[in-house]
């Protein structure tokens, strides 16, 4: 019997889980937590196989830094995340910690079934929707740190954004013209694979990038 933890701070979307796993005999949910205290907590009360992790998560730690704990304290617990999120820098992000599974939250009900199984069983599955090859070689670059992908002045950038400051405050700020700012967001998005500001603070946060200075 598979036992799985599934963390998820949307209730719905943990009862509508759960029903959806009731109808396999050897899985069962042994307890929900909407975040990663609640999650540790219930680790030692009901010892799981498997997490079944939002990356989304409140109250100070989110589903990868649960994930990295996680992996640090209890090697032998499988993870899966399960996210919204499908940029490419989560997922590198993901393999990073040391994620066995990422799945989106628009999977067929059967794919969080084999994620489940696949991770129980020693192996490793993404789902993600980027290709074969672009998945390879995220994984080959595990370990290294996303920041380097971007210039100094880009992770600035990065940094001034999720501190709120607009492009012209930025550019005053860096002493460079407003333009200038705007082609290195757009530089940035292109490298990170991001489609809005949201994602980009988003991933800035998740990245700790606001302890740069």
């Amino acid at each position: 019997m598979m036992k799985v933890l599934l963390v998820d701070d949307h209730v719905l979307i943990r009862k509508g889980i759960t029903l959806l796993l009731e109808q396999y005999h050897n899985i069962e949910v042994v307890g929900e937590a909407s975040d990663g205290e609640e999650c540790f907590q219930l680790i030692y009360q009901v010892k799981p196989d498997v997490i079944l992790l939002d990356i989304s998560i409140p109250n100070g730690m989110d589903g990868l830094a649960v994930t990295q704990k996680v992996k640090k304290d209890f090697p032998t617990i499988k993870i899966v995340i399960l996210t919204m999120h499908n940029e490419i820098a989560y997922v590198q992000r993901a393999i990073d910690m040391d994620a066995d599974g990422y799945i989106l939250k628009n999977s067929k009900g059967n794919q969080v079934y084999e994620a489940i199984r696949a991770v129980y069983d020693g192996r490793t599955y993404y789902d993600v929707g980027i290709p074969g090859e672009q998945l390879e070689k995220l994984f080959k670059k595990k370990g290294k740190n996303n920041a380097d992908i971007l210039s100094n002045r880009e992770q600035e950038i990065v940094r001034l954004t999720i501190l709120g400051y607009t492009n012209l405050q930025i550019a005053d700020k860096l002493f460079i013209s407003s333009k200038t700012v705007e082609n290195h967001k757009s530089n940035i998005m292109q490298k990170l694979n991001l489609k809005s500001k949201a994602e980009l603070i988003q991933y800035g946060i998740t990245n700790k990038y606001i302890l740069y200075s």
